[in-house]
């Protein structure tokens, strides 16, 4: 038996070297997912995924990986997305709690958090397992926008702009490079393709892109296929 076997079964356990194998092969399962972008801009943020559809055969509408957590807030998946549903849930109503407790929407913050906490719950008992998705959580509180990148061990980080997924270093050196602070919401969605074309080895497909938008002006949104298209031609096109 190989030295670190008994320490990746069914219950999460340090290794002695303070390793938690259950965890790692999480981010495994999210460096393997679908490659997701989001980035903030002047007012707002504005958060992309690249849906990697197989076949010709499938409906690209029957796949969804950004959602809507409350009018405010949205959040990119990449990884499992049966696993990112389950958060989403769980998401979802720890903001009406928030709102019928309160009689106010939930900070960005305090919800990240929270689903962070869910998270790392499960990196610590045994007959569970973490969840195997990362979540881009982007929206806007106090007139103020927020991205947060969570991972699947419950840590979080705020970002201006980030990526997760099998694109992440290709994606990541695009914003190293290319982003600003107080781009305007055309240019941000505009970067935020270039660098999925990057990360895709050029290979975008319109029918395979999910965008979502969240501004102090508008409640988060996804935008339309024709709206999306728009925006891919002109990437493609290296307009």
């Amino acid at each position: 038996m190989q030295p670190n076997m008994a320490y990746d079964r069914a219950i999460t356990v340090f290794s002695p070297d303070g390793r938690l194998f259950q965890v790692e092969y999480a981010r495994e399962a999210v460096k393997r997912g679908t490659t997701t972008v989001g980035l903030k801009f002047r007012d707002g943020v504005v958060l992309i995924v690249d849906k990697r559809i197989t076949s010709r055969l499938v409906e690209p509408t029957s796949i969804e990986k950004i959602f809507k957590l409350d009018d405010h807030i949205g959040c990119a998946t990449s990884g499992l997305v049966a696993d990112a549903r389950s958060l989403v849930d769980r998401a979802r109503l720890e903001s009406q709690i928030n709102r019928i407790t309160y009689d106010e929407p939930i900070g960005i913050s305090q919800l990240v958090k929270k689903i962070c906490d869910f998270k790392q719950s499960y990196t610590q008992y045994g007959g569970v397992r973490p969840f195997g998705t990362a979540l881009l959580v982007a929206g806007v509180d106090e007139n103020v926008p927020h991205l947060f990148e969570t991972d699947p061990s419950g840590a979080l980080m705020e970002y201006k702009a980030s990526s997760v997924g099998s694109g992440r270093n290709q994606a990541m050196e695009v914003f190293e490079e290319k982003f600003k602070d107080g781009m305007g919401q055309e240019d941000a969605v505009l970067l935020g393709l270039q660098a999925l074309y990057k990360a895709t080895d050029g290979k975008l497909n319109a029918d395979a892109i999910e965008v979502g938008v969240v501004s102090t002006k508008e409640n988060f949104r996804k935008l339309s296929p024709d709206e999306v298209r728009k925006f891919v031609d002109r990437v493609v096109g290296g307009k």
